[in-house]
């Protein structure tokens, strides 16, 4: 119906005033109509006309070609143009499906991220969350979407690790990983690597021989290594990793199609890499390769250092052409921390220089960082990390205090939607007390605001197939706000935020709450369209719930 309005209302600027103009219709308080546009005053600037004579002009022609659909035109202030849609065109506008605007195309949705001997932390959680939700967009929107996710299986950080778990086992000592429980493996893993760390920063013995590690981890794959004590501890220790990894995603409701481990793309970066510099995209500089980022006003990076070691930059780039190798993408999506804005934008830069349409088809979102309420800013490297468990750890305890009960749906829920409802760039100050209540803004509100309306209509055979037609007052208002879902999803999409969503859906439960407290159902005259309204706003709600990625439960 938006879109309908929009192009009746430029068609009749071109045939009153012969201009084309671009109509964006707003949603204003209902006391004042269903749709709004300051298009009048657009024009008076072009015309050199009064803006309230113009929107005069349009409501009147607007009053001849809309009287289907529009009962109301009026003028407003200094131009505004307000209209009132008809009963039945406000009923017609229900069920809006989402512009298909990526339909036939192929989309990558890279999220997450973890690395390998290193532990999931609030960080994972967040972007594996909102990862999931935007690829749930862009499926809507018709994409065939694949959800990979990239992970650091070589590089420094496993020097690190590995140099700890061979003082752990004595040495060169597989057979030593039996005794680590398998309840335990992940946090052995994370504690090692929080030692490597320490020892790299303050013992110079300790960090020359990590370097030297770090290098015997990439040989392991130059050699195709899996039988020498070494290599058995490498691999054992790395799939405890991503046993871990899938184990996490399967307890909050994600699932990846593929896991890129650096290792499989570094020499395909390297190559690249080595490629490019031929054609004078990268720069050799003391023994390293660089690409000069300052030229672009950005910052130079290093993508291969002086023993020829690919970097992460190498790393990513060598990601990004292996995921158009595996998918031949139309469209890809990357989210991250905000910390690897700037880093990205030299990689995507770099890779501009001989494959352009790849950057083109990319979007690299960025996030904040997770805090308790009252937290500070944790870092794995020193062991005072705000982990992806703990995360969901407080938030069970406090819907335990609140509710006596354990429910992962609804802590699951309550975190999610926490997250979630705040747009995405900004630190998140998570509170868990907050997101467990089952009032004010949070996933539990809407979860049993869902189970709300099932119960009314439970008390029922169903909603049937009541003809909605003319509408009284409280009805229309809800019916109303339901007709917004579309738009809502449409701009979510555009936009690849699904905080819009949230805010659409506790508007909608408040709108149902002030319906359901001033309207009877059950036993009113009016039952069977009520109950149809009643289905249409439960139906609505678990829809929105299902893009976040929560459950819409029956009852609670």
């Amino acid at each position: 119906m938006k879109q309908e309005l929009e192009q009746a209302i430029a068609s009749a600027v071109q045939e009153l005033f012969a201009t084309d103009v671009s109509i964006e219709l707003a949603r204003p308080d209902e006391q004042f109509g269903d749709f709004a546009t300051n298009v009048a005053l657009q024009l008076s600037k072009q015309l050199g006309q009064n803006p309230r004579e113009i929107a005069e002009k349009l409501a009147v022609k607007l009053r001849e070609t809309l009287d289907d659909t529009v009962k109301e035109v009026t003028v407003a202030g200094p131009g505004f143009l307000n209209l009132a849609l008809t009963d039945a065109a406000l009923i017609g506008s229900v069920g809006h499906e989402a512009a298909k605007a990526l339909d036939g195309k192929t989309v990558v949705a890279e999220y997450s991220d973890p690395n390998p001997f290193k532990v999931l932390h609030a960080g994972h959680l967040y972007t594996s969350i909102v990862g999931d939700a935007i690829a749930n967009l862009l499926e809507r929107a018709g994409g065939n979407v694949h959800r990979v996710n990239f992970g650091g299986d070589v590089g420094l950080h496993v020097g690190k690790t590995m140099w700890a778990i061979l003082r752990a086992l004595g040495g060169e000592n597989p057979a030593g990983l039996a005794a680590i429980p398998a309840s335990g493996r992940s946090e052995w893993l994370a504690q090692n690597y929080i030692a490597g760390t320490n020892a790299y920063e303050d013992d110079e013995s300790a960090k020359q021989a990590i370097i030297q590690l770090n290098k015997r981890v990439y040989q392991i794959f130059a050699d195709n290594d899996h039988q020498s004590p070494f290599a058995q501890i490498y691999w054992t220790c790395r799939q405890w990793s991503y046993d871990y990894f899938d184990s996490f995603y399967a307890s909050i409701g994600s699932k990846f199609e593929k896991y890129y481990p650096e290792s499989s793309v570094a020499d395909l970066g390297l190559r690249t890499v080595k490629e490019q510099l031929a054609k004078g995209v990268f720069q050799e500089s003391d023994g390293a390769v660089i690409f000069k980022g300052d030229d672009y006003g950005l910052h130079t990076r290093v993508f291969i250092n002086s023993e020829g070691i690919p970097t992460y930059e190498a790393k990513d780039v060598g990601l990004i052409m292996q995921k158009r190798e595996d998918y031949h993408f139309d469209k890809s999506v990357v989210i991250t921390g905000n910390e690897q804005q700037q880093y990205m934008a030299v990689v995507l830069k770099a890779v501009e220089q001989f494959a352009p349409e790849l950057v083109a088809a990319t979007s690299h979102l960025t996030h904040g960082i997770v805090k308790l309420q009252g937290g500070t800013k944790m870092s794995s490297r020193k062991g005072n990390i705000l982990r992806a468990v703990d995360v969901l750890e407080v938030a069970a305890e406090a819907n335990k205090k609140l509710t006596g009960q354990e429910n992962n749906a609804t802590v699951l829920g309550a975190v999610k939607y926490a997250f979630l409802k705040n747009r995405i760039g900004g630190d998140i100050i998570y509170d868990p007390i907050e997101s467990v209540s089952l009032e004010g803004n949070s996933g539990p509100y809407l979860q049993y605001a869902h189970a709300r309306a099932r119960s009314i209509l439970a008390k029922t055979t169903g909603p049937g197939e009541a003809e909605l037609a003319e509408l009284e007052a409280g009805e229309r208002t809800l019916i109303r706000k339901i007709t917004e879902y579309g738009e809502v999803v449409d701009r979510a999409i555009t936009e690849l935020m699904p905080h819009h969503i949230c805010g659409y859906l506790y508007e909608l439960a408040q709108t149902f709450n002030r319906f359901y407290e001033h309207n009877r159902v059950i036993g009113d005259p009016r039952e069977a369209v009520r109950l149809r309204l009643v289905d249409l706003y439960a139906t609505t709600l678990k829809d929105g719930l299902n893009l976040l990625g929560i459950t819409a439960p029956e009852q609670m």
